[in-house]
């Protein structure tokens, strides 16, 4: 039987990996903040698909908790097969505007968060010759698009060198590059993204979909809609400081002095 650890598994991307996975027959372990959520979705994947899943509360930007979870990744003696990176959070302000500390907590769990837990899970699977890690990137990685780009521009980077070290060893490696999807995630993040038409969101379902077939073809991306698939190809050739520029114009706080846009960005938007 195939276990898979998915973390930020309470909602959004990360409850649609869950779904998934269960319909594919998998163990899974739940990993997010908010045990009650957490358990609830372990609820109804008992119910519709028969197995309960193990439930792993943590706070990942606690070291004693993080270290946790790395250790249930490295035990022989349980061991996992699949590991998803998805938890992660978003700011409603740009950089010049967002509290240095949210900075530094984003990056923490967008970066540093995925390569421990990356690196616990890696030498089981190595040994094994067997399993893959999806770390969930973002279309804004492609993007000079302020930390959060940053962050997500090295989860792609990151998954397409490690999966070229892993593949000797049959062990598989997906960046999902998702664009705007319909979860909690920009609500619980602050964002106003009313002005976006309908056209560009995506289900999240249908993210998983793309991705579960793109990991069983062992390619090295997951980007799901034509249009994103469009658009990753476009930003390639376009002169990056004219993006930057438009990218800045668009992000920047309308009539909201920087004091004012520093209250504002408080993070509490874990996947």
């Amino acid at each position: 039987m195939t276990t898979v650890l998915i973390t930020g598994a309470s909602a959004g991307l990360g409850a649609a990996f869950a779904r998934g996975f269960a319909a594919k027959g998998c163990d899974l372990i739940l990993v997010a903040r908010d045990t009650g959520r957490l358990k609830a979705v372990a609820d109804e994947l008992a119910a519709a698909h028969g197995t309960l899943p193990e439930v792993l509360p943590a706070d990942l930007l606690d070291p004693e908790q993080c270290r946790a979870v790395a250790e249930r990744l490295a035990d022989p003696a349980r061991p996992v097969d699949i590991l998803v990176n998805n938890a992660g959070f978003g700011l409603p302000a740009p950089f010049p505007y967002s509290p240095v500390e949210d900075e530094e907590r984003m990056l923490d769990l967008l970066v540093k968060v995925p390569l421990k837990l990356t690196h616990a899970v890696v030498p089981g699977l190595r040994e094994r010759r067997r399993g893959a890690v999806l770390n969930v990137s973002s279309v804004a990685g492609l993007l000079p698009t302020g930390t959060y780009g940053a962050a997500k521009a090295w989860t792609t980077a990151f998954s397409e060198s490690l999966r070229v070290d892993l593949a000797p060893y049959g062990v598989r490696v997906l960046a999902v590059v998702p664009g705007f999807t319909r979860t909690e995630f920009q609500e619980r993040a602050g964002m106003d993204v009313s002005a976006l038409p309908d056209s560009v969101w995506l289900d999240a379902d249908a993210v998983v979909a793309r991705a579960l077939k793109d990991l069983s073809l062992r390619r090295p991306l997951s980007i799901t809609g034509l249009r994103y698939r469009l658009y990753a190809q476009a930003v390639r050739h376009l002169p990056r400081t004219f993006v930057a520029r438009k990218m800045a114009r668009d992000r920047r706080p309308p009539a909201q002095a920087p004091e004012q846009a520093q209250n504002a960005a408080r993070p509490e938007a874990a996947r």
